[in-house]
């Protein structure tokens, strides 16, 4: 058998010509300053909102414990694609960008 490469080889079925695209390897931004804004607002709101609860200011302690789930419901997602956002920045196994939804 006789050695053909097939790198130089012109045809009609070359994949290259077919198919043009760019590979975009880039960390998503947006969504990566979204999920940090979440992780930050999510636990000054948990902070703030523990902090008016027990010394009542602001009004009741309705209003702090108010507070403080608004941060908590900030805070869950903020934290899990900020974790994977870094994870996959230090290029652990198993986590990606593309684990992180688009905006």
């Amino acid at each position: 058998m006789a050695y053909v490469d097939h790198a130089f080889s012109i045809s009609y079925d070359d994949d290259l010509m077919e198919t043009s695209y760019a590979v975009n390897n880039r960390p998503p931004i947006k969504e990566t300053a979204l999920a940090i804004a979440l992780f930050v607002f999510g636990a000054l709101g948990i902070v703030v909102g523990i902090f008016m609860a027990v010394n009542q200011i602001g009004g009741d302690r309705a209003h702090g414990l108010f507070f403080s789930v608004l941060g908590g419901i900030l805070f869950i997602p903020g934290f899990y694609y900020t974790r994977i956002a870094y994870y996959a920045y230090k290029g652990y196994k198993g986590f990606s960008f593309s684990n992180i939804p688009q905006v």
